[in-house]
């Protein structure tokens, strides 16, 4: 696998070697041991899958402590423009976001480390989306940063007339707003 780093910290791109032939293609999603040589250990422990649609936005989501969840994300089909923002406490990129296009065909992953919150916008007309976590989903640990905060001023590539959004996801705070303390 190669691993392109990105310019915030313990955030990482996977793209993992494809084999293609006339058949289709074989590429192994995940292994522990190169992940954890290659960008540490990490043990998941719950796997998720979405369907969506084009103009979806999930996000800003994320998990406070002590349930904060590391990730690794990935599109089966589609493309998505997934994003992560730095919520952690005295970092130096505090506040500051990087986002990526996966794709079914790029096959990258995105490994999100705790201490970010997480979105995605769906690209595509549909998309089939997965991710490992490190830690169960606990819903009294559920926070959230809004999607159009206009200090993170997100280009989430989506018409703002085509963004379709859950209720809870268009009531969430700016993150100026919020209280964390830690991740």
């Amino acid at each position: 696998m190669n691993i392109i780093k990105t310019p915030i910290e313990g955030l990482v791109i996977i793209e993992p070697k494809v084999f293609g032939d006339a058949r289709g293609y074989f590429f192994e999603s995940f292994s522990e041991r190169d992940f954890a040589a290659a960008v540490g250990p990490v043990k998941f422990v719950q796997d998720n899958e979405s369907k969506s649609r084009y103009g979806v936005i999930r996000g800003l989501h994320f998990q406070k402590a002590p349930f904060a969840q590391s990730k690794l994300v990935r599109v089966v089909s589609g493309a998505v423009l997934d994003v992560a923002v730095d919520i952690r406490p005295g970092s130096k990129t505090f506040g500051q976001y990087f986002s990526v296009e996966l794709t079914g065909e790029n096959h990258r992953q995105f490994f999100i480390p705790k201490g970010f919150a997480h979105g995605f916008s769906v690209l595509s007309e549909e998309v089939v989306f997965q991710y490992k976590c490190d830690e169960f989903y606990h819903p009294e640990a559920e926070g959230a940063v809004a999607w159009d905060d206009p200090d993170l001023a997100i280009d989430w590539r989506i018409p703002a007339e085509d963004v379709i959004l859950s209720e809870k996801d268009r009531r969430h705070p700016a993150l100026s707003s919020l209280k964390i303390e830690s991740i």
